[in-house]
C-alpha cells in the first residue's frame, strides 16, 4: 500500500497516530498491558495501523462510544474504533466494518414476548445503553415500543431488573453472561442488528480515510483480524464480511 506525505499528515500530524479507543465494549477491550494501556480487538488494530504508517501509537480512551464520537474532528484523536451508525457518519469517516457483533433482547422470566418483532409493540419497555451503536439502531427503528435509556450498560441491566421492564437490548455475548444471573429469563432467537465495528477518522481526511479503508480490507483478507480475535479469546465477535 502506497504511504504518501499527506496520508502522514492527516492521520499522524503529531508524529504520533493518537487513537480513540471505546472502553465500554468489553469484546473489543480486554483488559490492560503492564503500562496500564487498552488491550485487544481494537487496541491492536490501532497498533497494526500505527505500524504500517511508521509511527508510535497513543491510546486515548473513552468510557463510552458517544463521548468518543462527540471529540470527531477536534483534533482530539486521529482515529477512532466504534460502530459505524448514521449519525457517527456525519462527522466521521468510517471504513467498512472489520468486525460484527450480533445485537437482540433479553426478556424475563414468564415473559409473553417470543420473537424479535414482538418487542416492538405499545406498552414494552427497552431497558438500553444510551448512544451505544445498537440504542441508535433502535432510536431510528423502534416505532410503538419505548426506549429506556442509560448512561452505561450495566445500567441498562440495572434499571431493567429494578425497573420490571419488558426488554433489555444489548450485544448477544453481554447478554449469554446476564441471562444467567436471572432465573427464566430467555435470549430471544436471531437479531435486531449487528453492529459494525470500525476505523474511523475526520471527515477532512481524504487521504487518509481512503488508506484506512484499504488497510481494514486488507486486515480481513489477511487474517490479521482473526489473529487479533483469537489472541485475545473474544466469543461473539466474528470477522466482518469484505466491503
Amino acid at each position: 500500500m502506497p504511504m504518501s506525505p499527506d496520508i502522514i499528515a492527516e492521520l499522524a500530524p503529531t508524529g504520533v497516530l493518537r487513537a480513540g479507543i471505546n472502553l465500554s465494549n468489553f469484546l473489543l477491550v480486554t483488559g490492560k498491558t503492564s503500562m496500564g494501556d487498552p488491550e485487544g480487538v481494537s487496541p491492536g488494530m490501532a497498533l497494526a495501523i500505527a505500524q504500517r504508517l511508521g509511527v508510535p501509537v497513543k491510546y486515548l480512551t473513552f468510557k463510552s462510544p458517544g463521548e468518543l464520537a462527540d471529540q470527531a474532528g477536534k483534533g482530539v484523536w486521529d482515529i477512532g474504533l466504534i460502530g459505524a451508525e448514521p449519525q457517527r457518519a456525519e462527522t466521521i469517516a468510517f471504513t467498512a466494518a472489520y468486525a460484527e457483533i450480533e445485537s437482540t433482547y433479553l426478556v424475563p422470566a414468564g415473559s409473553p414476548l417470543k420473537t424479535i418483532a414482538d418487542v416492538d409493540a405499545a406498552g414494552v419497555r427497552i431497558a438500553v445503553s444510551g448512544r451505544s451503536a445498537y440504542g441508535l439502531w433502535l432510536e431510528r427503528n423502534i416505532k410503538h415500543a419505548q426506549l429506556v435509556p442509560t448512561d452505561s450498560i450495566k445500567d441498562s441491566y440495572d434499571a431493567f431488573v429494578g425497573g420490571k421492564l419488558e426488554a433489555l437490548a444489548g450485544l448477544k455475548p453481554q447478554l449469554l453472561s446476564d441471562v444467567e444471573t436471572l432465573p427464566g429469563a430467555r435470549i430471544l432467537d436471531g437479531k435486531f442488528s449487528a453492529v459494525q465495528q470500525a476505523v474511523g477518522t475526520a471527515k477532512k481526511n481524504i487521504a487518509g480515510a481512503a488508506f484506512l479503508r484499504e488497510f481494514v480490507e486488507e486486515a480481513k483478507a489477511s487474517g490479521l483480524v482473526a489473529r487479533l480475535i483469537a489472541q485475545h479469546k473474544v466469543r461473539g465477535l466474528s470477522v466482518a464480511p469484505a466491503a
